[in-house]
């Protein structure tokens, strides 16, 4: 089987390749060719030497889309983006690469079967930012796609285009929306999430993070172990049990920033809490303010689909997985 992760240089595409490195079976065959791309060369995990190609190349570029695909790989996961704050203050670039670059990369997959038999399987990193207010109590898949930011807006129209591309039988294709993944590792990003990790990932390695809004906004979380355990899910899922509604709401826990930080307490104690510094942000606020809380995920869970249902295994699993297990002294 030949894979092409498109984003393969991105927090969930590198965990995603040493999740399946570390399980050659998880993908239900075996890896026979592996083609990782991103803007920034990706590193291809070691278990994987001799069979992978690494590409610098931006998807949204001319040509980009149709050199990937000539190479007729069997799986793609596609998990490029810029972020939802970068989206929304550059208009064009957002366009650019999250639209753009989708849709090019599905003509691409149409165009090539047409030379001769081809339908791969798309597994396609969307967002609960697809859904804007105002909201039920509990969104379930049904509810309009009515976005509030440019971000959500380019994910839903790329949802549209892969349910229909799929429903063509141009390729098999499966839209994942994820829940703002926390803790996220490494450096804070242009993400208008980003805060959502930032007052967990800081103080939990001694470091000072800031709040900019309210401690009683809620938000629907998962963590990144779960983020790459929905994507290999999706990778060998029975699409036809999913039918033609082929965008999922993923799994997650809703809580609110003071629940975050309560279980920062609980988990790493009161020095930890006091790092965290309260400074509001009136942008990240009105976009905060437009995104969405909690979620019926029912169909999800029914099909396999799986998260965290405390904020304490959240925090642990960030310790265990970056931290060595122990939080620095």
């Amino acid at each position: 089987m030949h894979v092409l992760v498109i984003g393969a240089a991105g927090m969930v595409g590198r965990k995603l390749l040493d999740k399946i490195a570390a399980n050659p079976g998880a993908l239900g065959s075996d890896i026979d060719k592996l083609t990782l791309v991103d803007v920034f060369e990706p590193v291809a995990p070691a278990a994987f030497a001799g069979i992978s190609n690494t590409i610098a190349a931006d998807l949204s570029d001319p040509g980009i889309p149709e050199k990937l695909i000539a190479t007729r790989p069997d799986m793609i996961f596609h998990l490029a983006a810029i972020v939802s704050g970068e989206a929304e203050a550059d208009f064009e670039k957002g366009y650019k690469v999250n639209l753009d670059g989708t849709r090019s990369l599905f003509e691409a997959i149409r165009i090539e079967g047409q030379r001769e038999p081809y339908r791969p399987r798309v597994i396609f990193a969307s967002s609960i930012a697809v859904f804007g207010t105002p909201f039920p109590d509990k969104i379930g898949d049904e509810f309009f796609t009515t976005p509030l930011t440019s971000y959500g807006t380019q994910k839903a129209i790329s949802e549209l285009l892969l349910s229909d591309y799929s429903r063509r039988g141009f390729f098999d294709g499966i839209g994942i929306r994820l829940p703002t993944i926390c803790i996220r590792p490494g450096k804070p990003n242009k993400a208008a999430s980003g805060f959502f990790s930032n007052i967990l990932r800081e103080p939990l390695s001694g470091q000072e993070a800031i709040l900019p809004v309210d401690e009683n906004v809620r938000h629907w979380f998962a963590s990144p172990r779960s983020a790459v355990g929905f994507f290999i899910h999706a990778a060998t899922l029975d699409l036809e049990k999913v039918g033609p509604r082929r965008n999922l709401s993923m799994p997650g826990l809703s809580a609110l920033v003071g629940e975050e930080i309560a279980a920062l307490q609980r988990v790493a104690g009161d020095r930890a809490v006091k790092l965290i510094r309260r400074e509001p942000d009136a942008t990240i606020q009105k976009i905060v303010a437009g995104w969405a809380t909690d979620f019926d995920t029912s169909r999800a869970a029914k099909l396999g689909f799986k998260a965290e249902t405390a904020f304490d295994d959240i925090i642990k699993a960030h310790i265990d997985d970056e931290l060595g297990g122990k939080i620095p002294a």
